[in-house]
C-alpha cells in the first residue's frame, strides 16, 4: 500500500468511555466520538496553511437554483503584494457548474440577490470609486455594472420587495468646514466624540435624479433589512458608533418607511446577531442573548411585525446555541444548533417544537440558505478534512459537498482527530478535541500543544482545526499532539456553561485546561514535562496565566494579542462594559485585589516558562500595553526567556498574508526549540522567508 495515500476509518457511533482514572485534583472519563486514521507521507505545512481557500459565505437565488457564494484566494508570501485575501464571487447553478464571476484582485462583500433572481448584487471598489460601492452582475453572464455610489462608503443594503427601491446603511459625510480645517492642520480627534454616526439612507434605482435621503433616525445603524411586505425596515440603533455598544445597547427598531420614523423598539436583551423576516413579513426573527449577561447571541428570538414581547424558540435550558437560521415558510425556521463540539441543522417550528434534520458529524456549519420558492438549502461548513465548502441539498434528500476549493489537500496525510470528554474534580463535564501526532514518538510519550480559544465566549467544533494562528494539523506533523479545549465560558452548551467562568476570572475556567492536561497525561500517553500552550486574546490570556501562576506546567507559551494586567486593560479596552456585563460582573474599583491577583503581571517573579509574545501595534481591544507590561517586566528579571513581536499596522489579530505566515512560522519555531529541541536560549530571531517557501529571495534587488 502507498505509504502517503489516505485512509479511511469508521468508528462506533456513541461514546466509548475508559474507566475513570484519578490525576491531580479530576476524575476524568473519555469518549471518542470522531475518528479519522493516521496516515503517514508528507503533512501540513506553514506553506499549505498559506494558501488555503475558503467559502466565507453563501447565497441562495430565491428560486432556490443558483447558489452565489464568496471565495477568500490569500495573497501569497512573498510572491504577491502584502494584504488581506482577495474575496471573489462564484456561482453555483442548478446542473451543478460553478465557475466565478468577479475574480482576481478583488475584494468582495454583502452579496445578495435581486428581488427577482436576475441579478447578483454585491458591494466592492473598483476603478474610479472613492468609496466602496453597489454593483450588480446578471446571472445570465456579463459585465459589472455599478448600481449605486454615495459620498461614504456603504456599508450594508436592503433592497424593496418590488425592487424599485433600496436602504442602505453610510456614515455621515464629513462637514465640508470641517475638511477645510482638516487641511489646515486641525487633525485632532476627540476621543469617542467625533465618531461619524452610520446613518440609514432611502433612494428610488433607475432614476438618475433621484438623491438618498437620510432618515432621521437617533444613533447609529447596523443590520438593516426592508420587510417583505415594503412597509417597514428593521434596524438596529446604538446610541454612537462605538462597538462597545454594538455588544451592550444596541436594540432593534422597526421603522415606517413612508413617513422614515421608528414606530417600535424591541426589548432584546444584550447581543444581537443575523435577522431575518419571514416571507410574509409577519414576523421577525433574530439571534440574541437570553439577558444582558449572557455572553453570545445564541438565543433564538421571534416577534411580531407590531412589535411586543419576544417568542424565545429555544428552551432556556437547552445546552447548546444557535450559530444561523433562515425562514422555512411563514411557520417555523430551519437552524444551524451547536451542541458541544458537533452541529446540526434543526427545524424549528413557531411554537418551539424541534425535529433535527441534518444530523452532527456531516459538517461544522457556520451559514444555512434556503430558496424562498423550493425546498433547496445551501450550507457552509468544515470537517476535520478540509476548511470551510459549499454544500447543497434537501431536508428530505440531505446534503451534499459541492466545491473542493484545496484539492490537493487529500494528497496529505491528516493526523487523527477526535473529540474528548472529561470530568473535572468539581464534577463539571468538559469536552474537546485531540488531534494525535502524525507519527508517534520514539520515546512513546507525545509533547503537547495546547491551543485555547479566545472570548471565551467562542468554542471549538469537530472540523478543521489549522489556520495561521492554530497549530492543528501544522503542529501534529511535526511530532506534537494538539489539544483544543472548550473550558468553562464557551459557547455551544446553553447559557448556564457560557456564564460559568464569570467573576472568576482565571479561575476554574483555566484550571479546566490543567485537568484536561492530566487526563491526556494519563489517557494518551503525553509528555508532563513538555507541554506547551497557544491562545489569543483571550487564550492569550490563559497563555499569560500558563507562563506565570502555572510556569511550573508548562515548557513554552506563545501569547497572542493577550491580557496580562486586568487593571490596566480595564482602561485601555474599547469594550469595558462588555467586560463588565459578561465577564467580570465587577468593575476593577470594586475589588482591586481581585482583579490583581487574577492577573499574570502578578506572578511574574514565579515565571520560568518561556514565552514568544506577538500583537499588532493598532489593537484596540487589547492594548499593546498589555504585551509591553509583561515583556518588560520578564526581561527585567531575566529568570524566563521573553520575546515580543509586533505587526505594525495590524489589529486584534493579523489580516495580511506576510504577518500571518510570520506568525506561523514564529509560533512552530517556539515549540520545535523548547519542546522539541534542547530549549535555553531564544532561537534566532530573524526568518529565512524565502527559503521556507522555497524560492528565490528577491529582497536585495
Amino acid at each position: 500500500m502507498d505509504p502517503t495515500a489516505r485512509v479511511s476509518m469508521v468508528c462506533p457511533e456513541g461514546p466509548v468511555t475508559s474507566s475513570p482514572a484519578r490525576w491531580g485534583r479530576a476524575a476524568l472519563v473519555l469518549a471518542i466520538i470522531f475518528c479519522v486514521a493516521p496516515v503517514f507521507g508528507e503533512a501540513v505545512t506553514p506553506n499549505d496553511v498559506a494558501r488555503l481557500k475558503n467559502v466565507d459565505s453563501s447565497h441562495i437565488s430565491p428560486d432556490g437554483k443558483s447558489i452565489a457564494y464568496v471565495v477568500n484566494q490569500p495573497r501569497q508570501p512573498m510572491a504577491e503584494e502584502d494584504g488581506s485575501a482577495w474575496r471573489e464571487l462564484h456561482v453555483l447553478r442548478g446542473d451543478g457548474s460553478s465557475r466565478p464571476y468577479v475574480f482576481g484582485k478583488q475584494r468582495v462583500s454583502g452579496v445578495s440577490w435581486t428581488p427577482d433572481g436576475s441579478e447578483i448584487a454585491f458591494l466592492t471598489k473598483r476603478g474610479d470609486d472613492k468609496e466602496t460601492s453597489l454593483y450588480a452582475i446578471p446571472l445570465d453572464g456579463g459585465e459589472a455594472f455599478r448600481v449605486l455610489a454615495h459620498s461614504t462608503s456603504i456599508e450594508e443594503y436592503s433592497f424593496s420587495p418590488d425592487g424599485k427601491k433600496l436602504a442602505f446603511l453610510a456614515k455621515e459625510p464629513t462637514p465640508k468646514a470641517l475638511e477645510k480645517l482638516r487641511k489646515k492642520g486641525f487633525k485632532q480627534e476627540i476621543f469617542e466624540e467625533d465618531v461619524p454616526a452610520v446613518k440609514v439612507w432611502v433612494t428610488e434605482l433607475g432614476s438618475e435624479d433621484s438623491e438618498p435621503s437620510m432618515l432621521d433616525l437617533e444613533g447609529s445603524a447596523s443590520l438593516l433589512n426592508w420587510s417583505p411586505s415594503g412597509e417597514l425596515l428593521s434596524v438596529g440603533l446604538q446610541p454612537q458608533n462605538l462597538v462597545d455598544q454594538s455588544y451592550t445597547t444596541r436594540k432593534i427598531h422597526l421603522v415606517d418607511v413612508a413617513s422614515g420614523k421608528s414606530v417600535a423598539s424591541l426589548a432584546n436583551p444584550g447581543k444581537l446577531g443575523h435577522t431575518e423576516w419571514s416571507p410574509d413579513g409577519k414576523h421577525l426573527a433574530f439571534l440574541t442573548a437570553l439577558d444582558q449577561h449572557d455572553p453570545s447571541a445564541g438565543r433564538l428570538a421571534v416577534v411580531s411585525a407590531s412589535g411586543g414581547a419576544l417568542d424565545y424558540l429555544l428552551p432556556e435550558d437547552f445546552a447548546g446555541d444557535a450559530v444561523d437560521f433562515t425562514w422555512e415558510g411563514n411557520k417555523g425556521l430551519l437552524a444551524i444548533l451547536a451542541e458541544g463540539t458537533q452541529r446540526s441543522v434543526y427545524q424549528i417550528s413557531l411554537k418551539g417544537n424541534l425535529a433535527r434534520r441534518v444530523g452532527p458529524g456531516q459538517g461544522c456549519w457556520t451559514e444555512i440558505g434556503r430558496g424562498q420558492d423550493s425546498d433547496s438549502i445551501a450550507l457552509v461548513g468544515t470537517t476535520p478534512e478540509h476548511p470551510a465548502e459549499l454544500y447543497r441539498g434537501t431536508l428530505s434528500g440531505g446534503v451534499e459537498q459541492v466545491t473542493d476549493l484545496n484539492p490537493w489537500l487529500s494528497e496529505l496525510p491528516l493526523a487523527r482527530q477526535e473529540v474528548v470528554k472529561y470530568k473535572t474534580s468539581d464534577g463539571d463535564m468538559v469536552e474537546g478535541i485531540f488531534i494525535h501526532p502524525l507519527k508517534a514518538p520514539a520515546s512513546g510519550k507525545s509533547p503537547l500543544v495546547v491551543h485555547v480559544h479566545g472570548g471565551p465566549e467562542s468554542h471549538y467544533c469537530n472540523g478543521w482545526m489549522t489556520n495561521y494562528n492554530s497549530p492543528g494539523q501544522m503542529a501534529a506533523a511535526k511530532g506534537f499532539a494538539v489539544f483544543a479545549p472548550n473550558y468553562r465560558g464557551s459557547t455551544g452548551r446553553g447559557v448556564a456553561f457560557a456564564k460559568a467562568h464569570q467573576a472568576d476570572p482565571a479561575g476554574r475556567e483555566f484550571d479546566d485546561i490543567v485537568e484536561g492536561i492530566d487526563f491526556l497525561i494519563d489517557q494518551k500517553n503525553i509528555d508532563r514535562d513538555r507541554v506547551g500552550v497557544v491562545g489569543g486574546s483571550y487564550g492569550g490570556f490563559a497563555a499569560a496565566w500558563a507562563a506565570t501562576y502555572f510556569s511550573e506546567r508548562y515548557a513554552a507559551a506563545v501569547m497572542f494579542v493577550g491580557i496580562s494586567n486586568h487593571l490596566s486593560k480595564s482602561g485601555t479596552t474599547d469594550i469595558p462594559d462588555e467586560i463588565f456585563l459578561v465577564h467580570q460582573r465587577k468593575r476593577i474599583w470594586e475589588d482591586w485585589k481581585l482583579f490583581l491577583e487574577r492577573s499574570p503581571i502578578y506572578y511574574v517573579e514565579k515565571a520560568r516558562t518561556p514565552i514568544l509574545i506577538l500583537g499588532g501595534t493598532d489593537d484596540t481591544r487589547v492594548h499593546p500595553g498589555q504585551s509591553l507590561e509583561l515583556y518588560r517586566a520578564l526581561k527585567t528579571l531575566q529568570k524566563a526567556p521573553v520575546r515580543y513581536v509586533r505587526y505594525p499596522g495590524e489589529k486584534h489579530g493579523n489580516t495580511k498574508a506576510a504577518a500571518r505566515y510570520d506568525y506561523s512560522l514564529r509560533m512552530l519555531r517556539w515549540f520545535d526549540h523548547y519542546l522539541l529541541g534542547d530549549g535555553g536560549e531564544l532561537p534566532p530571531h530573524d526568518l529565512d522567508y524565502a527559503g521556507e517557501l522555497g524560492i528565490e529571495d528577491d529582497s536585495s534587488d
